[in-house]
């Protein structure tokens, strides 16, 4: 089993190159296209792609990933991610190897695990939970999500704003972090702050500042 770290990435600006124009293509430029800068490397590409080029949300740049005299060291040179989604395993496998050698990351498509795996995600506001299964069942990782989903909700990310602009305050009046700490602390635990939160986001902090001065 590989051991592998969940890192949050920071994408913008970064270039996330994708070889082939295909449904897996397609699949993964809509999801890398929100955070980050996004390239299609084929020789076709599904309608959706087109479109997505049309309003500015990727690049396109067509090429035979067949013809072995494409410089695909060439291609990878300001890449930051790659992504073998083509339908044949060996142009795939190539790419794999030269991305290797140039010191790429490499999403894999396969079974294999590569250097990136995309988890599953649960996004509420400021708050990203990753569930990842090591690529070795896609389906229970989504099962692990629809099961949080539920348990995680807006309420919550409400309270990470309130969070935020409580450390501020508390930065500002008290020197010790630990004291901050136990503060904030005593807000999370305080159901009458959250009751209040559901409905007014700044009369809740009215009241977390009034209990904790």
């Amino acid at each position: 089993m590989v051991l592998m770290i969940p890192l949050l990435f920071d994408l913008s600006g970064r270039k996330v190159l994708i070889f082939g124009g295909g449904r897996v293509g397609e699949r993964k430029a809509r999801l890398f296209s929100r955070y980050g800068d996004v390239e299609v490397v084929s020789r076709g590409f599904t309608p959706y792609l087109e479109e997505m080029a049309d309003r500015g949300e990727i690049r396109l740049r067509r090429a035979d990933l067949a013809d072995d005299t494409i410089d695909l060291h060439r291609l990878m040179r300001d890449a930051f991610i790659v992504i073998p989604a083509t339908d044949d395993e060996t142009i795939n496998s190539r790419i794999i190897e030269v991305a290797e050698r140039s010191g790429v990351l490499v999403n894999r498509t396969d079974d294999i695990p590569g250097d990136v795996i995309v988890p599953s995600i649960i996004k509420r506001g400021d708050i990203t939970v990753s569930i990842s299964t090591g690529g070795i069942s896609p389906a229970m990782s989504k099962l692990l999500r629809e099961r949080l989903e539920n348990e995680i909700t807006e309420l919550d990310a409400k309270m990470v704003r309130l969070q935020q602009r409580l450390r501020g305050i508390l930065k500002k009046s008290i020197p010790d972090q630990r004291e901050r700490e136990s503060i904030l602390w005593r807000v999370l635990r305080d159901r009458e702050i959250w009751d209040l939160l559901s409905e007014d986001e700044e009369r809740a902090l009215k009241l977390a500042l009034e209990k904790i001065r």
